[in-house]
């Protein structure tokens, strides 16, 4: 594991947070800038080539000292058992013998800023236009339709957009919210879909978050016969929101089908993971739910 030659002490973190209505992750994570030096990394104000998350400090989120081995497990079961691709990214310890999480900046490209969007600003929103809660201000729906109108390759993109949705309900991330998505220009100079990033289940430390999702479903708001009869999303909300990404029902259902088929070792690297015997504990009863709610 890499260690890195200072605290979280030396950072300087800001003590107050801002808050919205709805906890999430986000609201209690601080990210810090990182650029390589000899013989390791250096704390910088912009141009950072790395971000890092070290132990939210003052926050409301259960297990806190958990979060950044949380993200870092969730990314490398995404990566490594689903092959999604990831952000560049590594569990490390702190000085003080605390871990945090560094990933690699994808915004920049041989030294170059490269053209970005998340889903917020493709679909303008933002404070001033739609309030504090402005992220959260949309359907996993409009998602599919900002990648038909912004990718020439939606075709292509969008199944893998619906792929992060199912990801992220699995995996109990009640906060993936429009910021999580992203596009980017790619060397062709056309927008495709990033790296995925910000994945971790965040309702071990939220166990009361108010929703399953980041974002609703539907664009209008409704809710599938099967939503309504079992109280939780299932493969009928999938099979019916899979039709707005362009995945046929036979898709989505072999899409399902391979989280059952990999439970095994998804829990295994729970159980051989940093985090603490009750994070873990949380962590693996959270994704054998979801298992059963899709498996409807």
């Amino acid at each position: 594991m890499l260690r890195l030659d200072f605290s979280t002490s030396d950072l300087n973190l800001p003590v107050n947070r801002d808050k919205t209505r709805r906890a999430s992750i986000s609201g209690v994570q601080d990210k810090v800038q990182l650029k390589r030096v000899r013989g390791g990394f250096a704390v910088v104000e912009s141009g950072g080539d790395y971000i890092l998350k070290p132990v939210p400090r003052n926050t409301y989120a259960e297990l806190a000292s958990d979060i950044p081995a949380n993200e870092s497990l969730t990314m490398d079961i995404a990566e490594k058992v689903f092959r999604v691709r990831t952000a560049e990214h590594e569990l490390v310890e702190m000085k003080d013998g605390e871990y945090a999480y560094l990933t690699r900046r994808f915004d920049r490209r041989g030294g170059e800023r490269v053209q970005q969007e998340d889903f917020c600003q493709l679909a303008g929103r933002s404070p001033e236009t739609h309030g504090e809660n402005y992220k959260y201000d949309a359907s996993y729906e409009e998602l599919a339709g900002l990648v038909r109108r912004f990718c020439p390759a939606f075709a292509v993109e969008n199944p893998k957009v619906f792929f992060l949705v199912l990801f992220n309900y699995v995996f109990a991330n009640g906060d993936a919210h429009l910021k999580n998505f992203s596009l980017y220009r790619s060397e062709q100079g056309d927008y495709v879909l990033t790296p995925a990033y910000d994945l971790l289940n965040t309702a071990v430390h939220f166990p009361n978050e108010p929703t399953a999702t980041g974002l609703d479903f539907f664009a209008d708001g409704h809710f599938t016969p099967s939503y309504e009869m079992l109280g939780f999303y299932s493969s009928a909300d999938f099979i019916e929101l899979g039709a707005a990404f362009g995945v046929m029902k036979a898709e989505v259902r072999e899409m399902i089908s391979l989280f059952h088929a990999h439970r095994d070792e998804v829990a295994q690297m729970i159980e051989t993971s940093r985090l603490s015997d009750e994070a873990r504990s949380r962590y693996i009863f959270r994704f054998h739910d979801r298992l059963k709610a899709i498996a409807q």
